[in-house]
């Protein structure tokens, strides 16, 4: 399973929380990614996130009465086909067989759901809600948040699904990127709706945990200030071209490795900075993580 990269015409890079782990990680895959728009493989475990996903945005569109068990198992093949579908002209292909599997696996997550929550009992404020926001310094955020609470007092609580375990061998990794990527979403909403959220909450869908985390003004003001120096160092790069490669055990997981000079290869010509609006939509390489 693969997608092309759409044509960069109308691309303006922003900061993300998965192109700021890219960057971390390794500023050429966050060219790679943000700027060249390079075609990558799309693992079943980000096709079977965005399923879910996209299922439980259709449930939350159903009056809270008729968010029932089985009601949301039916919303399961649809979204699957939603999903494909948005994908576009990417060459996205499913035989009979993998099909059956991701959707078992899917109705399999979307049970493991009601363990958590009973979603017949509240209304969400907002589902796969885009957030953009620019900070004063120029640094330009943009995400997608899977759920906004918003209780009758005015609390904002932001709502995370992983479609993947909770971290476990690997916590201290695996909870920093979580946490990360909720701090983004907590900044980014801080800023442009001017509500510092109360809660910011990971449900594990696969084993039924739930990982709830109250920030402080303090903290994210800290957390903004590592947000625009990841920003700075991403355009410092983007004006001269200069995104260094950046071994590590990660490579191993990397779809680039031909372009990659840790690995003989050579990157494409550089095509410059874009400066043009994206896209209002999810891009098709960019699918839900686990």
């Amino acid at each position: 399973m693969s997608a092309p990269a759409p044509s960069r015409t109308g691309w303006r890079p922003a900061l993300s929380p998965s192109r700021a782990s890219d960057f971390k990680q390794c500023p050429l895959l966050y060219r790679f990614r943000a700027i060249d728009r390079l075609p990558e493989p799309v693992s079943a475990a980000q096709l079977r996130g965005s399923v879910v996903h996209a299922a439980l945005e259709e449930l939350y569109a159903l009056p809270a009465a008729e968010r029932g068990h089985d009601t949301a198992l039916t919303l399961v093949d649809p979204a699957l086909d939603r999903v494909v579908a948005e994908a576009g002209e990417s060459g996205l292909e499913l035989d009979a067989a993998m099909r059956t599997e991701l959707l078992r696996d899917a109705r399999k997550l979307l049970s493991g759901y009601y363990r958590l929550e009973d979603p017949t009992r509240f209304d969400p404020h907002s589902c796969e809600q885009r957030v953009e926001v620019e900070l004063e310094d120029g640094t330009l955020l943009r995400g997608f948040v899977d759920r906004i609470d918003i209780a009758a007092t005015g609390e904002m609580r932001v709502v995370d699904y992983k479609t993947g375990k909770s971290p476990s061998q690997l916590w201290a990794l695996a909870e920093a990127k979580a946490l990360f990527q909720m701090k983004f979403y907590a900044v980014a909403l801080w800023r442009s709706r001017g509500v510092l959220p109360a809660k910011l909450r990971l449900l594990y869908l696969a084993d039924g945990q739930v990982l709830d985390y109250s920030p402080d003004v303090d903290e994210l003001q800290r957390f903004e200030r590592t947000l625009t120096a990841i920003w700075r160092a991403i355009q410092s790069a983007g004006s001269t071209g200069d995104f260094r490669a950046s071994r590590s055990k990660l490579c191993g997981w990397c779809a680039h490795q031909q372009f990659c000079p840790e690995f003989g290869g050579t990157p494409p010509l550089y095509p410059g900075w874009p400066e043009q609006p994206e896209p209002q939509g999810r891009s098709a390489p960019e699918m839900v993580p686990e």
